[in-house]
């Protein structure tokens, strides 16, 4: 039985030691995704501020032109 046994237990152990291996190959993998992903969406963070930005700039303008449409029409 033990001579049965040892084989057994030593071919388990090594598949678990491969399969700890490659567990650990993935979660560095992930870990790699994952702080690309971090950065994207910091970026895409920052982008999405400065059309924000953009936008309300681009609101006053707007709004300023009208203001002085409405002045001239006022004038006429």
């Amino acid at each position: 039985m033990i001579d049965n046994t040892l084989p057994q237990l030593e071919q388990l152990i090594e598949q678990i030691i491969a399969k700890n291996t490659q567990l650990k190959s993935q979660v560095a993998a992930l870990e790699q995704q994952k702080s690309a992903l971090a950065e994207e969406n910091e970026m895409l963070q920052l982008e999405a501020l400065e059309n924000e930005e953009k936008q309300k700039q681009a609101s006053t303008v707007l709004s300023n032109l009208l203001d002085k449409l409405q002045s001239v029409e006022e004038l006429s």
